[in-house]
């Protein structure tokens, strides 16, 4: 038995867009200058109010990183309506999805910086059937393992069977600290030698190269 745990923005779907523009618009709002998308890349996949207080330069979220999330929150369902800031699935994942469902061996999870309500979105949109899956509504942000460890304990899975799948060095960083196995996608938001240098096992380059690590 494997336990699969995939991050989803910059993993599953490519919502990179769709972050930036509410971050743009948020930012704006409280009178901040308008952050670049490189700025919002750089930390998709934290919590929400320590993404926003790191792209100000702060270490820890503070009351107004606390607001900014708020309004950010508000905000969200807003821009999402609009097609231009959909979430796709990033090519090969509905196949590999679709394998993985149908292998007994395998318990598919979702570890997320999204909200409980984000990845429900996501899941009910594109059909993914997660066993267990851990939010930033339920875990302190990556790259805690709470995330990791939880869904470990909800399956009776141990971190040595388990592999974290994702494209951020937080994920990379989760996944070693939870003592799991960390692959890092090269199709996110982080870039290789990053993913490399937070501790990736192995880099894959398309979805499908994972059923071969998965064993």
């Amino acid at each position: 038995m494997k336990l699969v745990l995939f991050d989803c923005d910059g993993t599953l779907v490519d919502s990179a867009a769709l972050i930036h523009e509410t971050m743009r618009r948020t930012f704006l709002h409280f009178g901040k200058p308008e952050p670049t998308f490189d700025d919002t890349k750089a930390i998709i996949g934290l919590t929400l109010d320590i993404a926003i207080a790191r792209m100000q330069g702060k270490q820890h979220a503070d009351q107004e990183a606390v607001e900014m999330m708020a309004y950010y929150k508000s905000l969200f369902s807003t821009v999402r309506t609009d097609m231009d800031y959909r979430e796709p699935l990033f090519p090969g994942i509905f196949d590999l999805m679709e394998t993985l469902e149908k292998r007994e061996e395998i318990i598919l999870g979702a570890v997320t910086g999204k909200s409980r309500r984000g990845l429900d979105s996501v899941r009910e949109t594109h059909g993914f059937r997660f066993v267990a899956s851990r939010t930033a509504d339920d875990c302190p942000s990556k790259p805690h393992p709470a995330m990791v460890t939880e869904c470990c304990d909800e399956t009776s899975m141990r971190p040595a069977d388990t592999l974290v799948i994702g494209d951020a060095i937080y994920d990379m960083q989760m996944a070693k600290a939870a003592g799991a196995t960390a692959i890092g996608v090269s199709w996110g938001y982080a870039s290789v030698e990053e993913l490399r240098q937070a501790g990736a096992d192995v880099i894959v380059d398309h979805p499908s190269e994972i059923l071969a690590h998965i064993g």
